[in-house]
């Protein structure tokens, strides 16, 4: 996805610019449809990144990302059944490092972010769960100051085991899987602490995920019974190195997997999705183009290589725990992994080094991964939310398209962008720019293009897409 500047309109003839004719005025209390002729419309282009952001970004400190790895590391394993309680080692004693970090960050903001242990008792979840065990997450929220109740969320988990699952004696370093990503969600957490933002931010760091996604499961869970409006969340699992087993280097690559058909489809949703076509365009492939549109803009050095699938064969992330109750999500994770360097006994076999150690992550890479993290949270943060309730209106047969959605809450909002594409083309390719209105008529059918709404502040910058559904009204 590759949105047009607000400020500067793409490089098109006038032949091929959109008309817009009837009212943006509001009537009675509402905002009147407008139509429009788009035969051509405007083809997307790009727009440059968002000075405060590119500031924003000049904050991260590789310096500190290693520090924190190596800390982690430092507590000889973080196995979920190891000891809560020794102050040197163990999944205890990192919790408690992990929160105090959090908590000194969280000083300085000016009561923006708070940080919090979420806790629970799991009971016995044979095999990997042999014993009742406190999971417990480590979470650092930042109220957004006008949208609060929109929310976005990074995790990563803190846990680490061995060759055994269980073994929770064992030295498990958990370098690459997962205190790289610790660091990352403890950077971001730290650069936003005193930067207001729109929506809220959640850094959490969750236990559990080695033993079955249990910590970040609770998470999702919890934000689902309060009725949180949670429009985006990404793990970042395993983000540690950019060499592959042959030895070749990726440093400027991150992977985001993310899933076409919902997890959370209902089979009146997917009946829905079988006569559209929607397969491609659930809330999370669309919140990949989102994320893939910020890493082209914001300079943090990685190109963003969308894989469209769930996750990888065999493994899975906290991110599928958001994705059950029906939240927008997806994993980022290096580009290449060396499995003798994951979940594995330290040790040397045959003059091969064995073991998630510190000495095989790339700490440049991992700052690349925060500059990342922090430009998506920062940049869906500052933006409009998703629309919500966007239709594409049915009630009887035509060959143009009517869609209709509601309008967002936001106090900056500029207005909406219809945005459209061939069925047979991955991203979203051409723009109309409506404005504030929350109905239009296009001329072109949409039983042959996709479409979808975007929101646009008046800063430029604009939410990630939202599908539409056939409705009758």
């Amino acid at each position: 996805m590759r949105p047009s500047d607000s400020h500067e309109e793409a490089s098109v003839t006038p032949s091929r610019r959109v008309v817009l004719t009837g009212t943006l005025a509001a009537a009675g209390g509402m905002l009147l449809p407008v139509t429009v002729s788009a035969a051509d419309a405007e083809p997307i282009g790009e727009h440059g990144i968002d000075p405060e952001l590119r500031a924003l970004l000049r904050n991260v400190d590789r310096r500190r990302i290693e520090a924190n790895v190596r800390r982690l590391v430092g507590f000889g394993t973080r196995h979920t059944l190891s000891s809560q309680t020794d102050p040197v080692r163990g999944i205890g004693a990192a919790r408690d490092w992990i929160n105090a970090e959090l908590s000194r960050y969280a000083e300085r903001s000016g009561g923006q972010m708070t940080v919090a242990l979420q806790s629970y008792v799991q009971p016995p979840a044979p095999p990997r769960i042999p014993v009742e065990t406190t999971i417990t997450n480590v979470v650092a929220t930042l109220r957004g100051t006008t949208t609060p109740e929109r929310v976005y969320v990074i995790t990563a988990h803190y846990d680490s085991r061995v060759t055994d699952v269980n073994n929770f004696t064992a030295d498990a370093p958990g370098a690459d899987d997962d205190a790289s990503g610790v660091s990352v969600i403890m950077e971001v957490a730290r650069v936003l602490s005193t930067r207001p933002t729109a929506a809220t931010v959640v850094c959490a760091a969750v236990a559990g995920e080695e033993q079955g996604l249990f910590g970040s499961n609770f998470m999702a869970t919890q934000f689902k019974a309060a009725g949180a409006d949670v429009q985006g969340m990404f793990s970042n699992d395993i983000v540690g190195s950019s060499t592959a087993e042959d030895g070749s280097r990726d440093p400027h690559t991150i992977r985001l997997f993310a899933e076409g058909v919902p997890t959370s489809e209902t089979p009146a949703e997917a009946n829905t999705r079988r006569s559209v076509g929607g397969e491609n365009d659930s809330s999370s492939r669309q919140l990949s183009r989102f994320v893939d549109d910020v890493a082209r803009r914001s300079g943090a050095g990685l190109d963003v290589r969308v894989i469209w699938r769930r996750d990888r064969y065999l493994r899975g992330s906290d991110h599928i725990s958001f994705l059950q109750q029906g939240y927008p999500a997806g994993r980022f994770t290096e580009p290449a992994e060396i499995f003798a360097h994951q979940h594995q006994d330290v040790r040397v076999e045959n003059g091969v080094q064995f073991g998630d150690l510190p000495e095989f992550c790339d700490f440049d890479y991992i700052t690349r991964v925060a500059k990342l993290n922090l430009a998506t949270m920062w940049s869906l943060a500052q933006a409009p939310g998703t629309p919500k309730n966007v239709r594409i209106l049915t009630a009887q047969l035509t060959n143009a398209t009517d869609l209709a959605w509601n309008r967002g809450p936001e106090p900056d909002l500029a207005g909406y962008e219809i945005v459209w594409r061939e069925t047979t083309e991955a991203d979203w390719t051409h723009v109309i720019r409506v404005g504030d209105v929350t109905a239009a008529h296009v001329d072109i059918s949409k039983d042959n293009v996709f479409f979808g709404v975007r929101a646009v502040n008046r800063t430029g910058q604009r939410s990630p897409v939202a599908f539409p559904v056939p409705a009758a009204s």
